[in-house]
């Protein structure tokens, strides 16, 4: 016990590509949205082009809400996916929790919020230790936030053990681009773009340095599936978008 605790406090995980001990990622990882919540929609816009809408729309035209299930959007924020899924779903009923209650607070002050008010609860927590019992909800989403978690893994078991039997996982993250070629230009605009701009426009340089370290820090495609597998889901797939700049998992509690 002595040995595995010792272990433990030693462990380290990267932030960006900073290594750093694993007690102290999710403190950074939320002083960063909560510099940057109040211009995270705006900068999401700009850093993809409007495209992170696409994703988002395919996001949901793969998942299909229906009416009546329970939704849970981890990672949430500003709750793009849960207004999403519920615009989709007019009986459905969302739950977004986030560690940072400031992008909370955002989403809340959102139009849609009002509009889905009976229908959509807020909560702070954390991906790893989520407050909620076994087989509590349909579907599980979390979009551009697992890679900041500091056990995927863990999230991955967690979501696992909240989805009711016959439930759903669904997660959009940035990946990686199948050609050397495409995926070196990107990472030309993704280094020396987008940190500019989230100083200009957030006048925060470095929680957007960050952000696009964290994503060349994440699984490729196949790596992260077999993680998914890990966890206990099945017939895992994933589809690309816009060439592998972000990914589609999906996986199902059978």
């Amino acid at each position: 016990m002595t040995d595995n605790l010792a272990q433990d406090a030693q462990a380290t995980t990267h932030f960006g590509f900073r290594t750093v001990d694993e007690g102290e990622k999710a403190g950074m990882v939320h002083g960063v949205f909560t510099r940057v919540a109040s211009r995270y929609d705006v900068m999401n816009d700009l850093m993809s082009g409007g495209v992170h809408r696409l994703w988002k729309d395919a996001m949901m035209d793969w998942l299909a809400p229906r009416s009546g299930q329970r939704l849970l959007d981890v990672a949430g924020g500003t709750g793009d996916i849960a207004f999403r899924f519920l615009k989709r779903a007019p009986g459905a009923s969302a739950m977004v929790l986030d560690l940072t209650e400031s992008m909370l607070l955002q989403g809340r002050q959102r139009a849609e919020a009002e509009q889905t008010a009976d229908r959509l609860d807020w909560v702070v927590g954390d991906a790893m230790a989520l407050p909620f019992a076994d087989n509590s909800f349909d579907v599980y989403t979390i979009s551009f936030g697992i890679r900041n978690v500091t056990r995927v893994q863990k999230a991955l078991d967690e979501a696992f053990r909240v989805l009711r039997p016959g439930g759903r996982l669904m997660v959009l993250e940035f990946s990686q681009l199948p050609n050397p070629a495409l995926q070196w230009a990107y990472d030309r605009y993704s280094f020396n773009v987008i940190p500019v701009m989230g100083q200009i426009v957030a006048n925060d340089r470095d929680s957007y340095q960050y952000l696009v370290e964290s994503i060349r820090k994440f699984p490729d495609q196949e790596t992260f599936a077999a993680m998914i597998r890990k966890a206990g889901f099945e017939q895992v797939k994933y589809r690309n978008l816009t060439m592998g700049v972000a990914a589609l998992h999906s996986g199902w509690k059978l």
